[in-house]
């Protein structure tokens, strides 16, 4: 806090009455005084008339400091100007902080998404019950690499073969506000080019249903899968494939309402996703609060699987899923 000084009262703020010298005339700082009965002052009291006065002064400039330091007048003014121009300063300093504090928060934002996690929107139901319509959910930006993908792993992957059908050109004015916070990492991609599924087959795994039980088997080796929609069958068409090299063999977990590998395999021989179009690993279910959640891979699952003796690629005729 500024504060102004008090100028300290000296000697020369009060005048001096001269001595008197044996009845003659006084000399001092003020006029002469005549030495009547009527209007003749000692010089004790003309001290005090002009000292009142000189102190009434000094307690003017004591007033005029207060109220600068104070502050409640705005019109005065000291060494460091006027009230409005530090509130303006004060006001200058305050908005830098935030305006630094936004940038960094933006930055940060940018960098996590582009190389951490990264916020997608779930518009299906593909992978009910373990992801809702409107979820929103992180994924992991280390996988495929540097970490490795696992069976069972729940993914995002760009739709570059043209799995979804192609977006409506038309958007909003406001449209481009979604795309900045999209790209700067403060909102979901919606952008409906990206799809999510479980990774069931790893390159050179041998996938097939369905065995006698109807359940669904990985290397000769059959699963149960609790993460099913329930009711839902491990899959009601039947096929077998062997998934090539650098591709993966994915499938939602409503069986019965997911058009995944086992569809487009059989409509048009695109049912292997390029390991290179994996985005990442979903790992959290952040929004709405009541679906908070870690994602797992129940990899419980998938203990007893063998590893792939093969990596030929080959894929048996089945029914087509239709869905």
């Amino acid at each position: 806090m500024i504060q102004d000084s008090v100028p300290e009262k000296s000697d020369d703020a009060e005048p001096h009455d001269a001595e008197p010298h044996g009845g003659g005339s006084q000399e001092s700082t003020v006029a002469h005084v005549p030495h009547d009965s009527a209007s003749s002052q000692s010089p004790a009291d003309a001290h005090d008339t002009e000292g009142g006065h000189a102190r009434h002064s000094t307690a003017g400039r004591h007033s005029t400091n207060a109220t600068n330091t104070d502050g409640t007048n705005s019109t005065s003014t000291n060494g460091d100007g006027t009230l409005a121009h530090r509130l303006g300063r004060q006001a200058w300093s305050w908005g830098k902080e935030l305006l630094i504090i936004i940038v960094i928060a933006v930055v940060l934002s940018f960098l996590i998404k582009t190389f951490l996690f990264r916020a997608f929107f779930i518009p299906s139901g593909s992978m009910e019950n373990t992801l809702q319509v409107d979820d929103r959910i992180f994924v992991n930006l280390l996988v495929p690499e540097p970490f490795a993908l696992k069976r069972g792993d729940v993914v995002v992957f760009k739709d570059t073969q043209n799995w979804l059908k192609p977006e409506p050109t038309s958007e909003s004015p406001l449209g481009w506000v979604s795309k900045v916070a999209t790209f700067i990492g403060l909102a979901p991609d919606s952008s409906q080019q990206h799809l999510v599924k479980r990774v069931i087959g790893m390159p050179g795994d041998k996938v097939r249903c369905c065995d006698a039980d109807g359940k669904l088997s990985i290397n000769g080796q059959a699963i149960t899968e609790p993460y099913l929609f329930p009711g839902a069958s491990p899959s009601e068409t039947t096929f077998e494939v062997t998934v090539p090299e650098g591709h993966l063999w994915v499938m939602g977990d409503h069986r019965n309402n997911s058009q995944d590998s086992r569809y487009h395999n059989s409509y048009n021989n695109t049912g292997f996703v390029p390991i290179a179009d994996v985005e990442g690993r979903a790992v959290v279910i952040a929004w709405p609060v009541t679906h908070w959640g870690i994602l797992g891979n129940h990899p419980e699952v998938f203990n007893e699987v063998p590893n792939p003796t093969s990596s030929s690629v080959g894929s048996a005729a089945h029914v087509p899923a239709g869905q």
